[in-house]
């Protein structure tokens, strides 16, 4: 009987990418295919006519036959993965982690069982790898928290301190000792400003993803009013002009688009050079997401920095041309991110920058 399936059956095992073992409802191997030759280590020769259990962990053999007997009652076909971590014995007595299907089917009115083996431990090896990974970026993650808690509180509190103490000294003595000393005073009042203006958009910036609020349904409309209300002295001191097209509703945190659009409105408004701002902000729908753009006509960035403004604490100018502490496209950035949307800009200097970013759009109700 074997001698009649063994021709057709060769050619379509052999190329097979898994090593094939056939075996009869005894539970001896009739059949196996170069691959299984390969990954096992044995020869055809020393395969035929032994127990399958000679493929199984020496410490399960004892239990293996039972196993087997059972699926012989009742046989089905027994999909790759299903069912416990399983591990093939090699010839020389190591094991390898398996993943193994079983198809029975009928030649001759006698039962064969196919088993299908695939060596996994490639991929076993990349899934504990991504493991120890995400344990990291947690652990990570955990340390961001400690030390925003420790930004909050005790950094803050000392630096409060000094700064309270050197404003003091300011106002007391500005004019009453030499020009040095009023030049050092007012060093020390600044540093500590700046220091209190770095802490706290650390700790905005460590929180967006760990204290971020959760995705609800949100008007862009009604967020462009918010922003543009919060910064109406700034556009009326500067004479800007803002176009806003109609933007659609997504499924965010609403808080942290605000923020968004803040962040980028201003920094329109800061870098503006001499001319009067103009900016422009629009949306269009683009498959299952949103480009965003913001467009303004102010002093732009050379393509060479185009990614690296993205980073915390990168700065392209000096904090007396402009201030700022760097985070601030680094929070538009993260906030992007964590709703699973992209952030870019094109720009040319003198002319302008259009920052453009995607959000998700809301799943349609059928």
């Amino acid at each position: 009987m074997i001698a009649e399936v063994q021709i057709p059956f060769r050619q379509l095992l052999d190329a097979a990418p898994d090593a094939m073992v056939i075996s009869d409802q005894y539970g001896r191997i009739v059949l196996v295919n170069a691959m299984a030759e390969h990954m096992l280590g044995y020869s055809r020769a020393e395969l035929i006519g032994q127990p399958i259990e000679i493929l199984v962990p020496e410490q399960h053999r004892a239990g293996h036959g039972q196993y087997r007997q059972e699926y012989y009652q009742h046989p089905r076909t027994r999909p790759m993965g299903e069912g416990r971590e399983l591990y093939a014995a090699r010839k020389d007595g190591s094991l390898f982690c398996a993943e193994i299907s079983l198809s029975p089917m009928e030649v001759n009115g006698s039962l064969l069982i196919t088993s299908a083996i695939r060596d996994i431990t490639e991929r076993k090896q990349i899934q504990k790898a991504l493991e120890r990974q995400t344990q990291e970026l947690t652990r990570s993650n955990t340390e961001l928290e400690q030390f925003a808690y420790v930004a909050s509180h005790d950094l803050q509190e000392p630096l409060r301190m000094v700064s309270s103490y050197a404003q003091l000294l300011a106002r007391r003595y500005r004019g009453q000792l030499d020009s040095d000393a009023d030049e050092f005073i007012e060093f020390m009042v600044d540093g500590a400003t700046r220091m209190q203006a770095l802490i706290n958009d650390l700790l905005a910036y460590s929180r967006v993803g760990t204290k971020g609020k959760p995705f609800t349904r949100t008007d862009g409309n009604q967020i462009i009013q918010k922003v543009l209300e919060s910064l109406r002295f700034i556009i009326e001191e500067t004479h800007a002009h803002l176009a806003v097209e109609p933007l659609p509703v997504l499924i965010a945190d609403e808080a942290q688009l605000v923020q968004l659009f803040q962040n980028l409105i201003s920094n329109a408004l800061k870098f503006r050079g001499e001319r009067t701002p103009k900016i422009h902000i629009s949306a269009k729908e683009k498959g299952d997401q949103v480009v965003f753009s913001v467009a303004d006509n102010g002093i732009g960035i050379e393509p060479q920095y185009a990614e690296r403004i993205f980073l915390l604490f990168q700065r392209l100018h000096t904090k007396k041309e402009y201030p700022g502490t760097g985070i601030g496209l680094a929070i538009c950035k993260k906030i992007v991110e964590r709703h699973g949307g992209q952030i870019w800009l094109e720009s040319k200097p003198d002319e302008g920058t259009t920052f453009f970013f995607t959000l998700p759009l809301p799943a349609k109700e059928e």
